[in-house]
């Protein structure tokens, strides 16, 4: 089929349509490579032929993304546009230009080499032109498939968005280790940034002395909740997995993190807290107080925003940097504490709000710690 066609069309279709039914792309080119090596096929014909097998091995990305979450397929679908695309613009290239006559002068009688070099140049080529394009062809994904609108506006239907049992994890395949760690760690930075949004509210509702976000901060801690125990379950199954013992520290590691945000949630519930009490009895905190407060907030999400950049900095680097945060929020809480001390000596504060507000300190220097605790897992993991 492949041999017998000479429009270029159908060579793409033909090479799609086998490479699709073999499941191989090797395969293919390899027996496309023998049919050009016996002059079964010539150069001008084999490389849409080629072309098209490049559209075809998508194929094993398609099958296995069925049954998986919508970000899954949106990951197939990119890959399927980015060879598309790269076909498209090959068969311009091809078209205008006399791209096999320059194929054929760098191997001369040398059919296979030819193809091979076809095959590089398309990948490499594709690579660098729609690299740019990367973000463009995510929005264009997700577009394509966006989130079921009934899922994505209720925020009281809890759900992992990263965690799935993938047919390669549960069959144990080559590849199922480094997948099971990649979800784990995309689910574990998804409740950092909602743990951290929290704490945002809460502060702001013991700013505002107010219960009014109570409700919305309750229900996010709860999802946080749900998500330490369905990113530990997770862990505990994957362990079981053949892996390297590098990989089970790493594991290890995201199973003592995802605890740690666990907590930093709990001590912004607790801060909330502390906000409907202050309504309740009808208690307010001086204007320096308040200014205090600000700047527990400002430093905790410093903290926290250091931990998110972990992919752009060595280990060491967070661990240097979060200790130094950690350090700074101690000095701080010391500070306050001997601030409202000296109010407390002075009468220019309440006994209520006096221990309400040390209460909260304790708060502000416990996520200094958990965040250093996550920093100093991302350092082990790595030893």
């Amino acid at each position: 089929m492949m041999s017998n066609f000479s429009n270029p069309f159908l060579c793409i279709l033909a090479g799609a349509a086998f490479t699709a039914i073999i499941q191989s792309s090797s395969a293919s080119v390899g027996i496309l490579q023998a049919l050009a090596s016996s002059g079964a096929i010539l150069l001008p014909s084999a490389v849409f032929v080629l072309f098209g097998q490049n559209i075809g091995t998508c194929i094993t990305a398609v099958l296995a993304s069925v049954g998986t979450k919508r970000e899954a397929k949106r990951a197939t679908l990119i890959h399927l546009m980015f060879n598309i695309l790269g076909t498209a613009i090959f068969v311009v290239i091809t078209l205008a230009l006399p791209f096999t006559q320059w194929i054929q002068a760098m191997t001369p009688d040398n059919p296979v080499a030819q193809i091979a070099n076809v095959h590089t140049i398309f990948n490499i080529a594709t690579t660098l032109m729609l690299l740019p394009f990367g973000t463009l062809m995510a929005k264009m994904a997700v577009k394509i498939l966006p989130d079921k609108a009934e899922a994505a506006d209720d925020e009281s239907i809890m759900r992992v968005q990263f965690l799935e049992k993938s047919p390669a994890i549960q069959d144990n395949k080559l590849g199922a280790v480094a997948l099971s760690i990649s979800q784990v760690q995309n689910e574990c930075h998804r409740m950092l940034e909602m743990a951290e949004e929290n704490m945002i509210r809460s502060f702001d509702a013991v700013e505002i002395c107010s219960s009014k976000h109570y409700g919305k901060i309750h229900q996010a801690e709860e999802y946080i909740d749900y998500l330490n125990k369905e990113i530990s379950t997770a862990i505990s199954g994957f362990m079981v997995l053949d892996m390297p013992k590098t990989d089970a520290v790493i594991l290890t590691g995201y199973y003592k993190i995802s605890g740690n945000i666990e907590r930093i949630g709990d001590h912004a519930m607790n801060l909330a807290g502390y906000a409907k009490g202050m309504e309740s009895r009808g208690l307010h905190f001086s204007d320096i107080a308040m200014e205090e407060i600000r700047n527990m907030k400002k430093l905790c999400v410093e903290a926290m925003d250091i931990l998110k950049t972990k992919n752009e900095r060595t280990p060491e680097e967070l661990l240097k940097i979060s200790d130094h945060y950690e350090q700074e929020i101690d000095d701080m809480e010391e500070a306050l504490r001997q601030n409202q001390i000296d109010r407390m000596g002075k009468g220019t504060c309440t006994a209520e709000a006096s221990i309400l507000y040390s209460e909260m300190l304790t708060d502000f220097e416990r996520i200094g710690d958990h965040v250093l605790n996550i920093a100093e897992a991302h350092m082990k993991m790595t030893v």
